[in-house]
C-alpha cells in the first residue's frame, strides 16, 4: 500500500480530474505514480512538462528506456523497473537488451555510451569527467543530445525517488530487481 495517497478518480478534485483525463487521452491509462504526483497538481504539471520535453527531443524512445532501466536498477526502484521494462518492450527492447541495460550497458554500441553516461551522472551527481563527455561526442552525440541524456537522468531520478518514498503500488507487470529480464 502506498505511503502517500494515490489519488483515485473518485476522490480527485476538478484540477486532478482534468489532468487525469489528459493523461488517459495520451497514455490510455493513468499510472499509479502519476496519481501520487497528483497530490500536488503543480508538481504533476511540472513533471508532465519535463516529460513532454524529454519525449520530444533527439533521443529515440529505445535509448530513453535504456536510460530509465539502468537508473531504476541502480536505484533499486521496483516500480520504475517494472514500468520501464513494459514500456521498453513496446519500443522493441528484448530480454537480453533489457538485462544489459539494467547492468548499465547495451548491445547497441552508441546506446551503450549513453547508458553508461547516464549511470555516471547519477553515481556522481552530475560530476562527470571531460573524458566521459568526450566519449559521448566521439559516439556521435551532440551537445543537445548530451543535455537530453542529463534531462532524462534527472527525470528518472525524480520518479525513482517518488516511487520509492511513496511505495506506490506497481500497476505494471512486476519485475524483480534481483532477476534477469
Amino acid at each position: 500500500m502506498s505511503r502517500i495517497t494515490t489519488v483515485t478518480d473518485d476522490i480527485a478534485n476538478n484540477e486532478q480530474a482534468e489532468l487525469f483525463a489528459a493523461i488517459k487521452a495520451k497514455l490510455g491509462i493513468v499510472p499509479n505514480f502519476l496519481r501520487v504526483f497528483a497530490n500536488s497538481p503543480d508538481a504533476l504539471k511540472a513533471f508532465l512538462g519535463f516529460h513532454h520535453i524529454a519525449g520530444n527531443g533527439s533521443l529515440d524512445a529505445a535509448t530513453r528506456e535504456r536510460i530509465a532501466l539502468t537508473l531504476a536498477q541502480k536505484n533499486e526502484c521496483s516500480y520504475c523497473l517494472s514500468a520501464h521494462t513494459a514500456i521498453g518492450r513496446k519500443t522493441g527492447l528484448n530480454s537480453d537488451e533489457i538485462t544489459a541495460n539494467r547492468q548499465g550497458d547495451s548491445h547497441d554500441a552508441k546506446a551503450a555510451v549513453a547508458v553508461k553516461f547516464a549511470r555516471k551522472l547519477a553515481e556522481h551527481t552530475g560530476d562527470v569527467t571531460t573524458a566521459e563527455l568526450q566519449e559521448m561526442r566521439d559516439a556521435g552525440f551532440t551537445d543537445a543530445d548530451i543535455v537530453e541524456v542529463i534531462t532524462h537522468t534527472g527525470i528518472n531520478l525524480l520518479t525513482n525517488i517518488l516511487s520509492k518514498s511513496s511505495r506506490v503500488e506497481i500497476d505494471f507487470p512486476k519485475v524483480d530487481l534481483n532477476q534477469a529480464a
